[in-house]
């Protein structure tokens, strides 16, 4: 298996190319991820290099800005090549399955969408999602939920 999750801030803008057969969106760019633990004289993030590719593309050229707190998940890929010199290269990049906004949109002034599947849905479509913090400390719990599935009622 062969899955990462990451949360950190987009270090550039987001570069987009189409190509393929089908002028499929690619999307590269680059996060900066917190360390967990900071050590004097070493560095207190690390930064990962992002490929989307299709709707996620679409919606990462869309949506996101150096800066934009983001959640998301994929694959990490191998990315090795020789330079000029015959040297192996090594590195790493992240194949994006899906990202989402990590902040809320007074935080981040950016809009409150997230991408996946089922395309662009507005974060605050319909109201907000069940069992998303109300920004008050409780949880919001739709009209559509019935009273035996809680255990204090």
């Amino acid at each position: 298996m062969n899955k990462v999750i990451m949360m950190g801030r987009l270090t550039r803008d987001p570069e987009m190319r189409y190509g393929g057969a089908n002028n499929t969106a690619v999307a590269r760019f680059s996060i900066a991820v917190d360390r967990r633990f900071k050590r004097d004289g070493q560095p207190t993030a690390d930064f990962f290099n992002c490929t989307a590719f299709g709707r996620t593309g679409e919606f990462v050229e869309r949506y996101l800005r150096k800066g934009t707190k983001v959640v998301l998940d994929g694959e990490l890929q191998n990315d090795n090549y020789t330079n000029k010199e015959g040297r192996m290269v090594y590195g790493m990049q992240i194949i994006v399955n899906n990202v989402e906004f990590a902040e809320s949109k007074n935080a981040s002034g950016q809009g409150g969408f997230t991408s996946g599947d089922g395309g662009f849905a507005p974060a605050d479509a319909a109201g907000p999602l069940p069992g998303a913090d109300m920004g008050d400390g409780f949880m919001d719990i739709s009209d559509g939920v019935e009273d035996d599935g809680i255990p204090f009622a």
